[in-house]
This record gives C-alpha cells, sequence and structure tokens, in this order.
C-alpha cells in the first residue's frame, strides 16, 4: 500500500473521530516534540500567530527536546487536519 494512500486513509480516520469527539467551532489541543535547537520550534508557532492560542513549552530533563502545546480555537475538523498536514512537512517533528 503506498504511502499517500494509507495517509489519506488516517486522515480520513482522523477527521470522523474528530467529528464525533468534539463539537465544532472548539477547542483544540495540538501538542508536538521537536528538538530544542530545531528552527521548527519558531515555524510551528507561526502556525497559530493571528489566533487567540495558548502556547505552552516544556523541555525535556536533558533539554534536548522541547514539548510545544498549543491550545486554540478551530472552526472544522479540516482545519485541525491542515495544521497536522502542515507541521508533518517539517522534518524531526512529532506530533502527538
Amino acid at each position: 500500500m503506498s504511502s499517500e494512500i494509507s495517509s489519506k486513509e488516517f486522515y480520513s480516520r482522523f477527521y470522523d473521530q474528530l467529528v464525533i469527539s468534539q463539537d465544532w467551532p472548539g477547542k483544540y489541543l495540538f501538542k508536538f516534540i521537536v528538538k530544542s535547537e530545531s528552527p521548527h520550534l519558531k515555524v510551528l508557532k507561526t502556525y497559530f500567530k493571528s489566533t487567540n492560542a495558548i502556547i505552552s513549552e516544556k523541555k525535556s530533563s536533558k533539554k534536548s527536546f522541547t514539548s510545544l502545546s498549543v491550545k486554540v480555537e478551530m472552526k472544522t475538523p479540516e482545519d485541525v487536519i491542515k495544521i497536522y498536514k502542515k507541521s508533518s512537512k517539517l522534518e524531526g517533528v512529532i506530533a502527538l
């Protein structure tokens, strides 16, 4: 199975879960793990620049990685998926 097909299936299932699990528009919590020195940490934050997002960071015990949590009002499940798809193009970013 190609990764494009499995990706489409994943996002289709994820969309269904988002529709069922919460009301839209509604608050959504994004969580990412990034190497602390990575420029992608700043890039992720720009995704939420024009919102009223609550952003928090926590470094790992050895300060090698940073956990980024973003609580933000999202209009639709599609908007959530767009953020995850953008972040998936950033090398070394783990979305939880």
